[in-house]
């Protein structure tokens, strides 16, 4: 059941107060433990004011304000099943009079937060019937029954959906909440708490599956990281290599909570480095989201400037990689309730996060917000049974968009509460209108099969835009990139002392979940060979196509990079025609790539060129992939 402030104080009940005799009740003894409860109350001995209204009440059960008081009491120390008996029983003995009118009040605000919408909708009914005097509450009322009207007519319509827990190897501590995975789904980071109360140790976790697909052990992410202080909701780039976290206590701070950042080498996660005034403040701050790119950093702070309690804001990462100062995501997105746990799908258009202040069924539910051009468009309802009175946050969508990971609470005392991870899928229909896939796989020396760090660079083909640009693991070799979009999207990898190598690819983000290509990098040397993948020339011509700039651009950068080496570019045709017309057409190709490198200044000397027509073909067979295959440009390396 939810924990809600409620607004029950003194003054919202026109009964007797303190000194005055006019009580519901004949009985003395019942009056004196009543006055006796109101001393302790001002003195805030609640429990022993608790005491003293039992009595009263056993001296007549039905003293309303009695009742009145235990309700206001057991609100105060949370305990929402009590206040609630106690307002039902007021309403049970005086149910046709105006003055405990707030009483349909507290109760509607109770059955609302429960999920007993109907009845929820019968007491606030009833208060409208007496009539509402006091301006918060009313206000509070319409709020109210905008809910109860979106929860009614929604849950009537769920979405296909079935949460189930995730394996108890991963519930398996007192708590465990905010769930982030890595775009290819094999590795999950949490947030675990190793008590029930507030106030227990927070650490982050990791576990990832095996072969078969089972989630291993969770372990504690690096002693780097964790420590005897609190560590707690964090964000994971797409990669894996990138961790935010955050820390309260016991790291250098700007304020009650910050963002801390770690990077990944291998497997060892580097000591974490506070992010800095530009994101950090002397509020809290906490709850980040990484993009794809980790480039922008959404996160939530209850810094002054917003528009409510907790804002989602912004910072993106500049072409120095120097977070910017962060600015609030605007009123689109954040209201004067709470906004929480957000989370930025890899397509980086659309955006997660809980709130209190828009339609919902009740708490924090889950919302969702794309972005077209530079503005966020009106929240969405994620629906029932994805959301209902409960609380639910930190929800995670997987990089295909069909599943999707969150964590469950209950908070059952004061400051204790259970939290277990959730998983489901999503209906057929899908709840992104922008999908993605991921490219992944190692860079290897191509001599030695030691794995590399490289420079590596996604383009699209159709305008030479760049995509992305990013490394590749030094330890492991290995590299991986969000594709967003559709179309001939060409990988090109570098490294100093290599030839740099050219991958392409047709990706359609609506066929598959990823494409996986390992490269194997050649060192620099004598009659070192590369193949130009992506040079092409107009049907039955030597003309050069505006797709091949890219490519021959790579060229005269390694040729500037590498000004002492010679090379022989050569150009090769498929066996359809003559071997006279194939060899004319594969010199006069490879003479074009000559001109063009000449033309932007690479010294004539360093650069010669020739035809082989057909006669070295790369594949042997006549099938038109394999003649695709065997057009093609190269270059090898002459001198150094």
């Amino acid at each position: 059941m939810k924990v809600v402030v409620f607004f029950i104080l003194f003054i919202f009940f026109s009964g007797p107060v303190f000194g005055q005799s006019a009580y519901s009740t004949k009985s003395k003894k019942a009056v004196k433990h009543y006055e006796e409860a109101q001393l302790l109350l001002k003195q805030r001995r609640i429990n022993e004011a608790i005491k003293e209204l039992n009595n009263a009440l056993e001296k007549d059960n039905n003293f309303i304000e009695a009742h009145l008081r235990l309700a206001f009491s057991y609100e105060l120390i949370r305990e929402i099943n009590a206040q609630q008996y106690h307002l039902e029983q007021i309403v049970k003995i005086d149910p046709n009079t105006g003055k405990y009118r707030n009483v349909y009040y507290s109760l509607g605000k109770i059955y609302f937060n429960k999920g007993l919408y109907e009845k929820s909708r019968e007491q606030l009914d009833r208060l409208d019937a007496f009539g509402i005097d006091n301006k918060r509450i009313r206000e509070d009322v319409t709020r109210l029954n905008e809910n109860l009207e979106f929860a009614l007519q929604n849950i009537q319509r769920p979405i296909d959906i079935a949460p189930k827990p995730m394996p108890d190897i991963l519930n398996s501590f007192p708590l465990q909440y905010f769930p982030v995975l890595t775009a290819d789904g094999n590795t999950i980071i949490y947030t675990v708490r190793l008590g029930v109360k507030f106030h227990d140790d927070e650490n982050i976790v990791i576990s990832e599956k095996d072969e078969q697909g089972n989630w291993g052990k969770p372990i504690s992410i690096s002693p780097n990281i964790n420590s005897q202080f609190n560590e707690g909701t964090c964000t994971i780039s797409a990669d894996g290599r990138t961790l935010i976290f955050t820390t309260c206590e016991g790291r250098k701070s700007y304020g009650s909570c910050d963002l801390y950042i770690s990077e990944k080498t291998g497997d060892e996660w580097s000591a974490p480095v506070n992010l800095g005034k530009n994101v950090n403040s002397r509020s809290w701050d906490s709850q980040p989201a990484l993009s794809a790119d980790g480039r922008k950093l959404f996160f939530v702070s209850d810094r002054g400037g917003g528009y409510g309690k907790r804002d989602i804001w912004l910072s993106v990462k500049d072409g120095n990689n120097i977070w910017q100062k962060a600015v609030n995501l605007g009123p689109a997105v954040n209201t004067k309730e709470d906004e929480v746990s957000p989370f930025i799908h890899v397509n980086g258009t659309t955006l997660f996060f809980a709130s209190r202040g828009f339609p919902g069924f009740g708490g924090f539910d889950l919302y969702k917000s794309e972005l077209f051009d530079t503005v966020w468009q009106e929240p969405e309802n994620l629906g029932y049974p994805l959301n209902t009175h409960e609380d639910q946050v930190s929800l995670f969508v997987s990089t295909n968009g069909k599943n999707g990971y969150y964590s469950f609470e209950r908070k059952w005392q004061t400051d204790e509460s259970q939290s277990f991870l959730y998983e489901f899928e999503f209906p057929a229909s899908g709840i992104l209108e922008n999908r993605s896939i991921y490219l992944t796989g190692n860079i290897y020396d191509e001599e030695t099969g030691k794995p590399l760090d490289a420079n590596i660079e996604l383009y699209n083909l159709g305008d030479d835009r760049p995509v992305a640009i990013f490394t590749s693991d030094p330890v492991s070799g290995k590299y991986f990139s969000i594709l967003n979009e559709k179309g001939n999207i060409v990988l090109y990898i570098d490294r100093e002392g290599y030839l740099f190598q050219s991958q392409s690819f047709v990706v359609d983000v609506e066929q598959g979940n990823f494409i996986a290509k390992d490269i194997y990098l050649k060192p620099i040397k004598k009659g070192s060979k590369v193949r130009l993948n992506n040079i092409f020339f107009e049907f039955n011509s030597a003309k050069l196509t505006e797709e091949s700039k890219t490519e021959l651009y790579k060229i005269v950068g390694f040729l500037v990079d590498n000004p002492s080496t010679k090379i022989t570019i050569s150009g090769h045709t498929d066996d359809q025609g003559t071997e006279d017309y194939n060899m004319k057409l594969s010199e006069k190709r490879a003479k074009a790539v000559y001109d063009f490198l000449i033309n932007e200044g690479i010294n004539p000397e360093f650069l010669t060129y020739i035809g082989f027509g057909e006669s070295q073909p790369l594949i042997s067979k006549t099938d038109e992939e394999s003649r695709k295959m065997n057009r093609r440009i190269e270059f090898s390396v002459d001198e150094l």
